[in-house]
């Protein structure tokens, strides 16, 4: 068994998405959500899509965080500092991977960075140094995570820990995607607003899954 996957709002449909691929990858996985039945809910859920011999639980954000030893953060961009603040004290010394987008409605397709510069940064800031935050995941849509088949878009990694950025790239392989090293977590603000332009696309030509690719590199 690899390690335990915290997925701090895995109710919603990004959550799920990371959830079924890793699952399936051998990862135990723990949904997170503020209430227990809707945890339990999506763990059941997606347990149904991959098989009772995986393990996916449900817990309240704190009992998820605390047992988890990567914890993915995939909450609307309203709840994002709160939930920061209420789970800061239990992912200490962890690596914390924020999928997090600034999207603010009505005006989904705009690029709306916080002020800070992006929401990753944000999380760096209110969780601290002894906390390894990765960005990772923006542009992925729940359609395509959550069927077994190639996804045709690219992931891009930004962090200051060069260690936790190699095991995200690593989880990004896992889930059956191409991960990139985007450079420090500076850099993240990139990859959030690339998410409304995705959006934006998405309206403007009538489809549902518009991604990025980087070209010029073959592996």
């Amino acid at each position: 068994m690899k390690e335990t996957i915290a997925i701090i709002g895995g109710t919603g449909n990004e959550g799920k998405g990371l959830a079924y691929r890793w699952s399936r990858a051998g990862y135990k996985i723990i949904i997170g959500s503020r209430k227990l039945e809707k945890a339990q809910i999506a763990s059941a859920e997606i347990k149904s899509l991959v098989g009772e011999n995986y393990i996916i639980e449900g817990k309240v954000n704190t009992e998820a965080a605390t047992n988890g030893d990567i914890v993915v953060l995939t909450v609307p961009f309203h709840a994002h500092r709160e939930i920061l603040i209420s789970i800061r004290d239990y992912v200490q010394g962890k690596i914390f991977v924020d999928v997090t987008v600034p999207i603010i409605p009505p005006l989904v397709t705009k690029v709306q960075l916080p002020s800070i510069g992006s929401a990753a940064q944000e999380a760096q800031q209110l969780l601290g140094s002894g906390v390894y935050v990765v960005s990772a995941f923006q542009n992925i849509s729940y359609d395509l995570l959550i069927k077994d088949r190639e996804v045709e878009c690219d992931v891009l990694v930004c962090s200051h820990s060069v260690e936790a950025k190699q095991k995200v790239m690593q989880l990004v392989s896992d889930a059956g995607l191409v991960g990139w090293d985007a450079g420090p977590l500076e850099n993240s603000c990139v990859a959030e607003g690339l998410t409304s332009i995705l959006i934006g696309i998405n309206k403007q030509y009538g489809i549902k899954n518009a991604g990025i690719k980087i070209t010029g590199i073959h592996r």
